[in-house]
């Protein structure tokens, strides 16, 4: 069973073990609108499920377009309605995220293609996937569009598909995991 490089202490019989915690990154270009949310989608998720002391959760940008920038004000706004509060400022991937992660989710074949070429450059351990190979209505359209130029429905849109992929997503690492 493969886990990720961060120890977390725990209580218990086994009190000098430490449990390594699942590594999920979650990737598109700028991360100020798709890859943040899915951040704090699935944290919301991995909690509702008391499983938050199992995962180390974070986004990122391939590019470098807003680093330190929070996210976008819509899709803040989107989670909001939903009960959701997003709280990041926007960073670049860099080679030690694909070591210290186990799993980086891009949110389109582009950025995904960025990612590939990065691994290849530097090597690491990080699983590679789209996010909505894991939503059950993605059929054969794998890609999460990005709304930045849209208007207030791609932003509701993303969301949903966002929030189906990352309950598959987590429905996966559970069994991969035996959580």
């Amino acid at each position: 069973m493969h886990h990720g490089n961060v120890p977390v202490r725990t209580k218990g019989a086994m009190d000098d073990v430490a449990v390594h915690r699942i590594g999920v990154l979650f990737v598109c270009l700028g991360n100020i609108c798709r890859s943040p949310l899915a951040e704090g989608v699935f944290r919301f998720i991995v909690e509702e499920e008391g499983l938050g002391s199992r995962f180390l959760i974070d986004s990122a940008g391939t590019s470098d377009y807003h680093i330190g920038e929070g996210p976008d004000p819509r899709t803040v706004q989107e989670a909001a309605r939903r009960g959701l509060r997003l709280e990041h400022a926007a960073r670049q991937l860099g080679p030690p995220d694909l070591e210290r992660f186990d799993y980086v989710i891009a949110m389109d074949a582009s950025n995904l293609g960025r990612i590939e070429q990065l691994a290849r450059r530097v090597g690491g351990r990080a699983v590679l996937h789209l996010l909505r190979a894991f939503d059950p209505l993605a059929g054969d359209d794998l890609e999460v569009p990005d709304p930045y130029f849209g208007g207030p429905q791609g932003f509701a849109d993303v969301h949903d598909m966002v929030e189906r992929a990352c309950r598959g997503l987590l429905a996966h690492i559970r069994e991969a995991h035996a959580l």
